[in-house]
């Protein structure tokens, strides 16, 4: 629900009625990922896509319905249609459960809270019931921030700690995923099934070394929503006019602004410097932090002597094992645009789990489901 956030602020602070349908789980090739959204408010405007068309009308209508009837949320199933592929089915091939329903801003604050944290690009993490008891389905709390603490109830019970919890922890990974809880006396009787919709803080991209290569990589990782750092220690080459697209450029030593500096499991490390009184010392420290990506330019000869380096600074081989280096995918990339595109796309295929291979040289579903917390 948080890709339309904005439109769902609007109509809370309205106190306007609306029903959300939102995809609760995929197969296959499904257009849109879990936790997207369609709102159809009273009037009949809608917002938002599920499908990117295959199927809008007909979720368009049972949201109607749903709205109209005041009545229990509802479930629906799409999938390919050989005979009606445009207008029931879905053309790609893949296949879409869909929860409708109802939500009254006035008994939902809690929400609304939410809405309003994301609309200003703030962390918020909304958990949604949409498996389990009927009484429960749809249900949500939120957590705001970098606490667990919840707003709202599900069950007004366990349950409510627990997915607070799970909801905490994905909003500081930065992801949208179903988690399952319940079953047990410590939780809550009743198994549920829960939808956390996470929006969080832009990643962080830190790239070493003003360069060329630099400036093309933080255009690349602006465009991609990271939140880019350039720093370098010659005050010459690091300025702001020689990097536009970065969010921040920083004069300093590389080691020491990365052990100031605040990162976590979504940043991504680019070390560019391809000089040894700069990368071993900054390299040395960043695989030993807790973030998702540390890659280094240079060729294979220097990447020999920097693991030479490393290993005699005392990094061991398991961490080692997470450096990315020489950086990047062999796209056969010459300029720096066209290396920032490698770069970016490593980063992009190490953070989904991708294999970096062509499509047309795989079989099975194109997108995969990231794995569930539970």
């Amino acid at each position: 629900m948080l890709n339309i956030a904005d439109t769902l602020h609007g109509w809370c602070r309205a106190a306007r009625p609306f029903a959300l349908a939102t995809v609760v789980g995929t197969r296959g090739s499904a257009p849109l990922p879990v936790g997207t959204s369609v709102a159809v408010d009273e009037d009949g405007t809608a917002v938002g896509s599920i499908s990117g068309g295959c199927v809008e009308g007909a979720v368009y209508e049972l949201c109607r319905q749903v709205l109209h009837d005041r009545g229990a949320p509802q479930r629906a199933w799409f999938g390919y249609s050989d005979d009606d592929a445009f207008a029931v089915g879905l053309t790609c091939g893949g296949e879409l459960d869909v929860l409708v329903q109802r939500v009254d801003p006035g008994t939902q604050p809690h929400l609304a809270a939410a809405l309003d944290e994301t609309v200003q690009g703030g962390p918020a993490a909304v958990a949604q019931v949409v498996d389990g008891p009927d009484e429960l389905l749809g249900r949500t709390l939120c957590v705001l921030g970098d606490t667990d603490s919840a707003h709202g109830t599900l069950d007004g019970g366990p349950a409510d700690r627990v997915v607070a919890a799970q909801a905490g922890a994905l909003l500081r990974a930065g992801r949208t995923a179903r988690v399952e809880v319940g079953g047990d006396a410590d939780t809550c009787p009743e198994r549920l099934s829960v939808l956390v919709h996470v929006h969080a803080s832009r990643p962080r991209m830190l790239i070493f070394g003003a360069v060329d290569f630099a400036a093309a990589l933080s255009q690349a990782g602006s465009f991609l929503g990271y939140r880019v750092t350039v720093c370098d220690a010659r005050p010459v080459f690091a300025t702001e006019a020689r990097f536009p697209y970065a969010d921040e450029v920083v004069v300093d030593w590389p080691h020491r602004y990365l052990e100031r500096t605040e990162v976590d499991a979504r940043t991504a490390v680019c070390v560019l410097t391809h000089d040894a009184k700069f990368d071993i010392p900054l390299l040395r420290l960043a695989l030993g932090l807790p973030v998702g990506y540390v890659g280094a330019m240079g060729s294979r000869r220097t990447h020999d002597e920097r693991l030479r380096l490393l290993t005699e600074a005392g990094v061991t081989e398991e961490r080692l094992a997470r450096l990315r280096s020489p950086i990047g995918l062999d796209l056969g990339a010459r300029t720096p645009e066209e290396t920032a595109i490698s770069i970016t796309a490593e980063i992009v295929a190490h953070t989904n789990r991708g294999t970096g291979l062509p499509l047309s040289h795989l079989s099975g579903p194109i997108h995969r489901d990231r794995a569930l917390v539970s």
